[in-house]
């Protein structure tokens, strides 16, 4: 948690200068809306958890700086790895459906592709 307040207030001062290459405006309402959404999942779900929560505040602000496509683009990103990764564990017979796996090394790996998109684009 502390570390979301750090990214929104370094985007926030990264947004001061004329312009600059995002919006801290969207940084915040990405990283509320995806913490919500990785909340509810949190709720939901058994293999969701509370780390994957405050990470997707995290990566929310980082991606929505960049525009709420990135945040698609990111989050999709994201998940498409983890599902890749899922089914190829379970193919090679090392995992079963019940199985869990670690989610925010996906995450991560999204909002870097996301990211990477964002800053091509812009």
């Amino acid at each position: 948690m502390p570390l979301a307040a750090v990214v929104l207030s370094l985007l926030g001062v990264a947004a001061v200068p004329p312009g600059s290459g995002g919006s801290w405006s969207s940084a915040v309402l990405g990283s509320l809306v995806l913490g919500v959404c990785s909340f509810v999942l949190f709720l939901l779900s058994k293999g969701f958890r509370f780390g994957d929560v405050k990470l997707a505040l995290v990566l929310g602000a980082v991606l929505g700086w960049y525009g709420w496509m990135i945040v698609l683009v990111g989050t999709f990103a994201g998940y498409l790895f983890g599902v890749l990764y899922g089914i190829g564990v379970m193919l090679a017979g090392r995992a079963g459906r019940t199985s869990r796996i670690a989610f925010g090394p996906f995450l991560l790996t999204g909002a870097l592709a996301g990211v990477l998109l964002g800053s091509h684009a812009s």
